[in-house]
């Protein structure tokens, strides 16, 4: 039987105004390659991300009416499903929208972009074949830490616990900033869940954040390459080390690594 990956995250893509220098930034900060796909290969719109010989996700120019609409460049992650039509229902029964509607991508799979009931953006995805990613350890360069920020943790957790299976594993009181749940699937940790501060502009939204070896050498590349740093790098319970940036197309995005 196909591995389906249900409730897995397991593809990443960056939507962004100008594909050729976010490749570039990307490069020099993660030390990501990437690869035409096939399907694409035409015009070669859409390039897929790659770990060594690992392909992670891709990157493409922001669509006119998404950019029309007043999007901007950004990150979006796809989680596994075994019944792409059956999530796409659940989720309007949940409370979400769903922007785009199922699509298919041959010989590849069928995929939904969606928005959950506080706004934050995500896709589904139903794989033709096996699913994309693993439910290992992340490497090196590979998407370790999926974070939610939005404007009610509880119902925001509620719903992709109802919709994925996602499990509630810890939660930890961070005083003033409030509490932030830990979530996971099959007893592995994926990410948290938290309520935005006032001093948080943006609207509800998924961060993804990359492990690297060290994110203080991390944040200098970040800089040097045009990008911004926003906050940290800064120590998180357990001793990892964690930076939230914002590449020079505008599109916002974290890294993290492990204690030493």
């Amino acid at each position: 039987m196909a591995d389906k990956a249900e409730g897995r995250i397991v593809w990443f893509d960056l939507m962004t105004s100008d594909p050729d220098a976010a490749i570039d930034f990307y490069k020099d900060v993660v030390g990501w390659d990437t690869i035409v796909w096939d399907g694409d290969a035409a015009n070669a719109n859409y390039r897929m991300w790659t770990v060594g010989e690992t392909t992670i996700g891709g990157v493409m120019t922001l669509p006119e009416e998404a950019a029309a609409g007043g999007a901007p460049p950004s990150w979006m992650a796809y989680v596994g499903t075994a019944d792409i039509d059956g999530s796409v229902k659940r989720i309007q029964e949940l409370g979400g929208r769903i922007l785009h509607p199922p699509t298919v991508i041959p010989t590849v799979g069928r995929f939904a972009v969606c928005a959950d009931p506080q706004g934050a953006v995500f896709a589904v995805f139903e794989a033709a074949a096996d699913a994309p990613g693993h439910d290992s350890d992340p490497k090196l360069g590979e998407f370790s830490w999926h974070e939610l920020v939005t404007t009610d943790f509880r119902a925001a957790f509620d719903f992709y616990s109802k919709l994925f299976g996602w499990e509630s594993m810890q939660e930890m009181d961070m005083g003033p900033a409030g509490i932030y749940l830990l979530y996971g699937r099959n007893g592995r940790q994926l990410g948290g869940i938290f309520n935005k501060t006032p001093d948080m502009p943006m609207p509800p939204m998924w961060i993804e954040y990359v492990l690297v070896d060290d994110v203080h050498r991390a944040a200098e590349k970040v800089t040097a390459a045009g990008g911004k740093v926003l906050h940290g790098p800064m120590e998180v319970p357990g001793g990892d080390f964690i930076i939230q940036c914002m590449d020079p197309q505008g599109a916002m995005f974290a890294m993290h690594s492990r204690a030493s």
